[in-house]
């Protein structure tokens, strides 16, 4: 997830190994109508302010979500649009798996386990750190920040350069999965560039987070910019029906790489661009005598990887076109569908 602080002296009770690498921080699917008619209930526990006059309801079929579970798209019973508070009072419904969703405070949870009552399920320590109070208050409060020291040219830059790679899905749709706080979610949406932008991440927290960067500033609470809690190795959306993905900082925190990259594929149109960035494991001014040892403690925590692994799993998972920008242990790829 695009994650990402603290000193470890502050918080000694976490573990250095969990924390991403950086110096300072050891871190046209056929639509099949329903029969008969149904409800679904939203249950935002938040009161979206700005939406005080009431909007009619209406029935339809939505475009853009789909099932986690059969893919099939869902049907939207709620107020017209697509912003956060219309979303967020919607109530959606699988017309094939009759599986129902909703929004859960401010964020429309979309995976396979939303509803559930009894099941849990456990997840790889470094996703649970993300779903953390802690580290969601942190990552754009100092955690962030940090990566400059690895390469990361900083936010802004970084987005410039995505924009670019982003041209072609101009006018599209975006979504920025493993989105963490919405630190890029919130520039896309912004910029004007796309017709809806999708900032979704499995942490709760890193959502709730977004939100409260969103709330108070109506240029972006009025933009076609939705919250959606999913899986990145399961996403939400029908085959072909996304122009552009975007992931920050994550694919060293997935767990696994290949199966999210092969749904970024699938969810791909023809022609739409993935642009991505990560830690390499070891860059061009990494001494080969400790190439051994990075190797060896990273595995341990996250996956990080070279150059040629990263166009190796793209191509792998059937996307073309890769290119790529690197400095020191900064990289940032991008892939087409095609």
């Amino acid at each position: 997830m695009a994650i990402a602080a603290a000193s470890t002296s502050s918080f000694p009770h976490l573990n250095h190994t969990l924390f991403p690498k950086c110096p300072s921080l050891s871190h046209h699917y056929h639509f099949r109508p329903l029969r008969v008619p149904f409800t679904v209930r939203a249950s935002s526990a938040v009161v979206l302010e700005r939406d005080s006059i009431t909007q009619p309801q209406v029935t339809s079929k939505v475009e853009l979500f789909a099932c986690p579970v059969c893919f099939e798209p869902l049907i939207r019973k709620g107020p017209p649009g697509f912003n956060l508070p219309a979303i967020y009072r919607s109530g959606f419904k699988c017309a094939t798996c009759n599986k129902t969703y909703s929004s859960k405070n401010i964020y429309l949870d979309l995976t396979i386990t939303a509803g559930t009552k009894d099941y849990t399920e456990s997840q790889p320590a470094r996703t649970e750190l993300f779903r953390s109070p802690l580290v969601s208050f942190l990552y754009e409060r100092g955690w962030r920040q940090n990566f400059n020291r690895s390469g990361f040219p900083g936010p802004d830059e970084e987005f410039n350069m995505a924009q670019e790679f982003f041209k072609p899905s101009e006018g599209g749709v975006l979504v920025d999965v493993s989105c963490g706080s919405g630190l890029f979610s919130r520039k896309f949406a912004k910029s004007g560039t796309y017709s809806k932008v999708v900032a979704l991440d499995f942490s709760e927290n890193m959502l709730r987070q977004c939100y409260d960067f969103i709330k108070n500033d109506d240029t972006i609470l009025a933009t076609n910019l939705a919250l959606v809690r999913a899986d990145v190795s399961r996403l939400p959306f029908a085959s072909g029906s996304i122009d552009a993905v975007h992931a920050g900082a994550a694919l060293h925190c997935w767990p696994s790489p290949s199966n999210a990259i092969a749904e970024i594929n699938r969810i791909l149109r023809s022609g739409g661009v993935f642009v991505g960035t990560t830690f390499l494991r070891v860059s061009s001014t990494t001494p080969e005598i400790l190439r051994p040892f990075i190797r060896q403690r990273v595995s341990q925590s996250y996956s990080y990887f070279t150059q040629e692994e990263i166009e190796d799993l793209c191509s792998t998972c059937g996307l073309i076109n890769y290119t790529s920008k690197v400095q020191q242990s900064f990289i940032m790829f991008t892939a087409q569908k095609p």
